[in-house]
């Protein structure tokens, strides 16, 4: 498969990756969630180069991740603003800035630290069970068919195809239900 279609795989990481799976993407979103708004303010952050930014904006645009919002008529001018969308993010920012803090920190500790306002303590991110509130580690969560895997694994056996599109580790549990 190529990268450019990635995005029609029936899973969501890969989907997910279509529109956040480039390097400079992810540093322009760590950007806006840092209070960055502006092309030349970007560009000047990240010292990538206008036509790469360019892009990397518009395609944020264009998925709904950013809107463009004019903040001077003559030139005209815009700022980039995180939408719903792209707010849904910050968790994976936060959980891949975590990850950066435990394992690539050189031994000099966390670049930043983040206070949570509502109690004044500084946080780190911990990834819960939505049921239960536990913190939630690889070993005790297991994958099985959600709606869209479930619909094509039916369609594909009502025509008698090899449903070859599930990820191998996923069509296990195509047969074992929870």
């Amino acid at each position: 498969m190529r990268w450019d279609d990635i995005d029609k795989q029936v899973c969501s990481v890969a989907r997910a990756l279509s529109v956040v799976g480039e390097r400079w993407t992810l540093l322009i979103l760590r950007d806006a969630f840092l209070g960055t708004r502006r092309f030349d303010q970007f560009q000047s952050n990240l010292g990538i180069t206008r036509h790469r930014l360019s892009e990397r904006l518009g395609k944020l645009v264009e998925q709904g991740v950013l809107v463009k919002v004019p903040y001077h008529e003559r030139p005209l001018r815009y700022e980039y603003r995180l939408t719903r969308k792209g707010l849904g993010l910050y968790p994976v920012l936060m959980s891949l800035a975590r990850w950066g803090d435990d394992w690539m920190d050189r031994g000099e500790g966390a670049p930043l630290e983040y206070v949570h306002h509502k109690c004044g303590h500084k946080t780190t991110p911990v990834l819960t069970c939505g049921s239960c509130a536990e913190p939630l580690r690889p070993q005790e969560v297991t994958p099985t068919l959600g709606p869209a895997l479930t619909a094509l694994a039916a369609q594909l056996e009502r025509a008698g195809e090899l449903p070859e599109e599930i990820p191998p580790i996923l069509r296990r549990s195509m047969r074992e239900p929870m």
